[in-house]
């Protein structure tokens, strides 16, 4: 995305303010006080998906929105950095250098698997680890064939110089990303689709989503997730279709602070279908841990 073409009219776009830290140019929105929550969009979106959330989150908190890295308006330093370890780290070190402390990360999909990562190096004032809620959050191993095919024909796309022209060909068409978005289980607005339809034909973005799926793996996080002994709520949609809310099942039952709540009629964008139940679910959880 260009920030003098597209940021004018982006949700949110008062908030947003570029921060340069090596290795990426990223993108960030901010706003309101108090114990800061750290929001996380899942791939192949923006921070625009919190657009609905960060408003009711802002009344009681100081909230951070970040473009992960190839995403959006943020711009990448580095193809050698879009794995999830690597994404973690580099988020980590934004925070650190911004002074940022996050009380809570709020990740969805892919970026709920970065949040639980990164609650592991981060820590709150007070020197615990932050909480985290992951929303639909794209934890799963890949099993059996596609262990090896998915990542290996993510790699085959995004190598491919011509893929992310194939995807954006055709420009900004709302049938597209209205078929895209249905494929998930979720349902949205024509002005949520119009977003969307944006990035899917935006070469770039198209390209960071693609190098974000090739180096993708969550076997490291899976090893280690006994030993993540920090509150953790996974809200699931009864209607995802792109992560089983089993996935979230078995991820509780693996760590030692977990527990889902899943939400009825919701898909797989349900923080954009329905974002005042994931506001208050949001806040509920953040004062009853006492941050």
């Amino acid at each position: 995305m260009d920030w003098a073409r597209d940021l004018k009219d982006w949700p949110l776009n008062h908030l947003s303010r570029r921060i340069r830290h090596r290795p990426h140019d990223w993108h960030v929105q901010e706003t309101g006080k108090g114990a800061t929550i750290l929001l996380l969009h899942g791939a192949g979106a923006t921070t625009h998906s919190w657009r609905d959330v960060i408003p009711t989150l802002a009344t009681h908190h100081h909230v951070v929105a970040v473009d992960l890295p190839g995403h959006g308006f943020t711009r990448p330093g580095s193809r050698n950095r879009f794995g999830l370890a690597k994404t973690s780290e580099d988020i980590a070190e934004l925070c650190a250098a911004q002074g940022w402390q996050p009380s809570a990360i709020v990740g969805h999909s892919a970026g709920g698997a970065v949040a639980l990562d990164l609650s592991t190096r981060l820590t709150t004032p007070d020197g615990g680890p932050p909480r985290l809620v992951g929303i639909n959050a794209a934890l799963d191993r890949f099993e059996g064939v596609a262990s090896w095919l998915f990542p290996a024909l993510a790699k085959m796309l995004a190598l491919n110089p011509l893929t992310s022209y194939a995807f954006a060909m055709g420009g900004a068409r709302p049938d597209r990303a209205r078929n895209v978005i249905r494929s998930t289980g979720s349902n949205l607005s024509d002005e949520a689709l119009g977003y969307y339809a944006r990035l899917l034909s935006d070469r770039e973005h198209i390209d960071g989503t693609l190098q974000m799926m090739a180096n993708w793996n969550t076997d490291a996080l899976w090893d280690k997730m006994a030993e993540i002994d920090t509150p953790c709520l996974l809200i699931t949609g009864e209607c995802d279709k792109a992560v089983p809310p089993e996935v979230s099942t078995r991820a509780a039952r693996e760590l030692p602070q977990g527990r889902v709540h899943q939400l009825s009629g919701l898909g797989h964008l349900a923080h954009e279908e329905d974002p005042d139940a994931l506001s208050g679910l949001i806040l509920d959880f953040c004062d009853a841990t006492g941050r």
